[in-house]
């Protein structure tokens, strides 16, 4: 629901473990094969060789550093800046608006989400299968002018039937329809944890 880019996110994830993985595999096979580890030495020797000659070919006016230098902090700094804009634009697409209903030209008529949050907490008020429930919003991916979507997220009182459970969220949003005056799209989430296992059952199981 939100605006993370979960195809980059998935492909980056994959690169990063493959190269762990070679780097793991690459770091036993030098501690334990003799003729590896001496390839890496050698290698390495070469690498820096190379490197040394390299900066040493496009000195600064200066003398003090190379021009190789300088680009290598430039790409540095790009990955900074490339990583800083990745971070930037996980999650995403959150809002505090349900729903805007224009009024013949008299104004708009919004639904915020406080507000179906409170008829949530309302609805749900002592009940037995629930321990907490929150609401948030979204504007959905792809949607005709990003129509926000609602996520109710309940958390199960221990022993709570799932059957039950789901039949209760269900009459909360067909009521939370009518309410509204007209349905949007919802994601319900019911989970359960610590704070579950922590609770008093209401119920035998």
């Amino acid at each position: 629901m939100s605006g993370t880019h979960r195809g980059l996110n998935r492909f980056l994830l994959a690169l990063t473990g493959l190269m762990l993985l070679a780097a793991g595999a690459l770091a036993v096979a030098a501690g334990t094969l003799p003729g590896v580890a001496a390839h890496w030495a050698a290698t390495g020797r070469d690498a820096w060789g190379r490197t040394r000659d390299l900066l040493a070919a496009a000195p600064l006016p200066d003398g003090t550093a190379s021009w190789w230098t300088v680009a290598a902090v430039g790409v540095l700094l790009l990955g900074a800046a490339l990583m800083f804009g990745w971070l930037a634009s996980q999650g995403g697409g959150r809002t505090n608006v349900v729903g805007e209903t224009p009024d013949a030209g008299q104004g708009t008529t919004t639904v915020e989400t406080g507000l179906v949050s409170r008829l949530v907490a309302e609805a749900l008020a002592g009940n037995r299968l629930v321990l907490a429930a929150s609401v948030t919003a979204w504007r959905v991916r792809g949607a005709a002018r990003k129509q926000p979507a609602v996520r109710i997220s309940i958390q199960a009182r221990q022993g709570a039937c799932p059957r039950e459970l789901a039949d209760t969220v269900e009459q909360l949003v067909a009521g939370l329809d009518r309410l509204l005056g007209h349905p949007f799209p919802v994601l319900v989430r019911i989970t359960a944890g610590t704070r579950t296992r922590l609770a008093r059952p209401d119920r035998a199981r």
